[in-house]
């Protein structure tokens, strides 16, 4: 009987046994697997970066294009441009802080930082979005930059009365990309980044010499260019949208960093942040000059990119369009390299495609077709420029960091850091409540205006509708959307709603009539 109990009793353990095994033998081949994805994805796949590759890789990511169009971005963006300067700088500094804020852990991409600040679900929705609208953004800018610089070189050559279309030279600038984006790694574009940088700190130096050997243009005017104040809100919020493209470095900063070694003993911040020292300082030296003094040679005139109002000497036009190609090539690399990361992740980890060089070779020359189609379809570089920034760039380069590190480090109240942070947070919030609230004040100011001259010409019986007028149908129009939008506005004493809703309601009806017939 004895016998028999314990061989019972050592059934279940040795099943117990063989399940352990089992179940250690999956973790194994889970964690193998894992590793294999890392070191073949684009960001984890190689960790031996020097602190001067940071350096080049921020300022390849940061002096774009966009520093061609801060000149026309100076007149309402002065001041904005130095504090974007400061500020900057300061949330960069928190990014590179928080990349190994936990033991053990690094925040290899800007969503897995996100994740850990505002939970897994909202992190991915909160930062995933305006991620890829800021990197995918940014590369078809790039293929529009690429392909202006191209034309600006022919045609300053050939002179030809019928120029080759931009979309060919677009074309001509994307089919290099089908080449270079097969590159694995970060590390593996440091050369193209390296060139990048150089050629972007080369073709800055043009601008701004070239704009001070022009001298200060005749009849120069530094105030704002539009007459109307619509058209000076419209050009604030360009000016506040380049700017911003200016300083989108933040978007690619922790994947830069993931490419550093660490250690507890040497954590990567340090290298890290040294480089992005290196790297403001040569940004100031791009950015202040060519502002200024591309501002200050053609005042409220000048391009959207300066170097097209540079005509001549040609050759150093032609050299400093040039350099802008191999710059916009590297930019184009580096923010193409988070968004290879997140589309091969999504094939390998969700979808469970084989991590293969046919599955790369595949997506990357898709998501580069997608880029060269967009911008052959939108060729506007200001417009681009003006939107993306606005858009997307402000918000992950100067109100993420922020909220992630009230979120995650926790100051204390009323300390240093805690100030900073509500403060900036505090102002921009309400100085974009207040630009809001000043067009619509401005709007309805004036519709009330052509209103309370529409009523009086309608007591005197006069006719506002005619080429004379100086109430055209438009105006008109905008009256009659006001009031059908605000309809309390009878409590101010100087506008009477129903006999002007009325006046304008029979002009408008007279004229639909009249068309009709």
């Amino acid at each position: 009987m004895g016998d028999t109990t314990d061989q019972s009793s050592s059934v279940p353990s040795n099943v117990d046994e063989k399940w352990n095994k089992q179940s250690q033998i999956i973790g194994e081949d889970k964690l193998r697997r894992q590793k294999e994805i890392d070191e073949w994805l684009p960001i984890t796949g190689s960790r031996n970066a020097k602190w001067w590759y940071s350096t080049f890789h921020n300022v390849t990511a940061m002096v774009g294009a966009g520093v061609l169009s801060l000149p026309f971005a100076m007149g309402p963006g002065c001041v904005i441009l130095v504090l974007s300067w400061v500020i900057t700088l300061f949330t960069l500094w928190q990014m590179v802080e928080m990349h190994e804020m936990v033991p053990g852990k690094r925040f290899d991409r800007y969503h897995e930082l996100g994740q850990h600040a505002f939970g897994e679900k909202l992190g991915l929705w909160i930062v995933v979005p305006q991620q890829l609208i800021c990197e995918v953004g940014v590369d078809i800018v790039y293929m529009v930059t690429g392909g202006n610089s191209l034309q600006k070189v022919y045609k300053t050559v050939k002179k030809d009365k019928d120029p080759i279309k931009l979309t060919y030279f677009i074309m001509i600038f994307a089919s290099c990309h089908f080449v270079l984006a097969h590159l694995p790694n970060f590390n593996s574009i440091s050369g193209v980044s390296l060139a990048a940088a150089v050629m972007s700190l080369s073709y800055s130096t043009i601008a701004w010499t070239a704009s001070l050997h022009k001298g200060v243009q005749p009849d120069v005017a530094y105030g704002y260019k539009a007459s109307s104040t619509p058209g000076t809100v419209f050009n604030f919020f360009t000016a506040l949208g380049d700017v911003a493209f200016a300083y989108a470095g933040h978007n690619v900063v922790l994947e830069i960093q993931a490419t550093i070694p660490s250690t507890p003993e040497k954590p990567s911040k340090k290298p890290m942040w040294r480089g992005v020292v290196f790297a403001y300082l040569v940004v100031a030296l791009c950015y202040f000059p060519v502002a200024l003094i591309g501002y200050y040679t053609f005042g409220n005139a000048v391009e959207d990119n300066i170097l097209i109002s540079l005509e001549k000497p040609e050759w150093l036009i032609i050299t400093a369009n040039m350099f802008v190609v191999v710059h916009v090539i590297g930019s184009y690399q580096l923010y193409a390299m988070p968004v290879f990361d997140m589309i091969e992740t999504l094939l390998v980890k969700k979808l469970h495609f084989r991590p293969t060089l046919i599955l790369r070779f595949v997506s990357r020359n898709i998501y580069v077709a997608f880029t060269m189609f967009v911008a052959i379809t939108f060729p506007f570089f200001g417009g681009l420029l003006g939107f993306f920034g606005g858009f997307a760039f402000s918000p992950t380069t100067y109100f993420l960091p922020c909220v992630m590190w009230l979120a995650i480090k926790k100051p204390r109240r009323w300390s240093l850091s805690w100030i900073i942070n509500w403060v900036h947070l505090h102002y921009s919030r309400r100085h974009a409540d207040d630009s809001i609230t000043y067009w619509r004040v401005e709007e309805y100011h004036n519709s009330s205006q052509y209103l309370q001259i529409l009523q009086i010409s309608n007591k005197l019986g006069t006719n506002t509708t005619n080429k004379n007028s100086s109430i055209p149908a438009r105006l008109e129009a905008k009256a009659l959307s006001v009031l059908c939008s605000n309809g309390s506005s009878s409590s101010d004493p100087k506008i009477l709603p129903s006999p002007a809703m009325n006046c304008v309601l029979n002009r408008w009806w007279t004229r639909n009539e009249r068309s009709n017939h």
